[in-house]
C-alpha cells in the first residue's frame, strides 16, 4: 500500500502561503517563490533585531545633544564630565530626562559644570 501525502503537503504549503500574504507578484502565489521569500524575510528580521539596539542608542544621543544645545555644551564633553564626576546615568535615562523632565536634566547639567 502506498502512502498518500497530499494532506500534509497541502498543510505545509498553506502555512508558507499564509505567511506571504501581501507580498508582491508571485511571492504570495507560488509555493517555491513564497518559501524563498519567507526564508529571506526571516534573515532580515533577525538582522534587524540586532541592529535595533544601535538605532536606539543613536536616537538617545540625538535627544541628549538637542537638549544640551540650550546649555551651550557639547555632547562629548558632557559624557566625559559625567564619567569624571562618577555620575552613572545611562544614555536611555538621560534621553528620557531630556524629553520628559527638563528640570531634572537641567540639574544634571548644572552638577557637571
Amino acid at each position: 500500500m502506498r502512502i498518500k501525502r497530499g494532506l500534509n503537503k497541502n498543510k505545509r504549503h498553506k502555512k508558507i502561503l499564509e505567511k506571504t500574504k501581501g507580498y508582491r507578484l508571485s511571492y504570495s502565489k507560488l509555493y517555491k517563490r513564497a518559501k524563498e521569500a519567507v526564508l529571506h524575510a526571516g534573515q532580515y528580521s533577525f538582522a534587524q533585531r540586532r541592529k535595533r539596539q544601535g538605532q536606539f542608542r543613536r536616537l538617545w544621543i540625538e535627544r541628549i545633544n538637542a537638549a544640551l544645545s540650550s546649555h551651550n555644551i557639547k555632547y562629548n564633553i558632557f559624557i566625559n564630565r559625567l564619567a569624571t564626576k562618577k555620575i552613572e546615568l545611562n544614555r536611555k535615562i538621560l534621553a528620557d530626562l531630556a524629553l520628559n523632565n527638563k528640570n531634572a536634566f537641567d540639574a544634571v547639567v548644572t552638577s557637571i559644570k
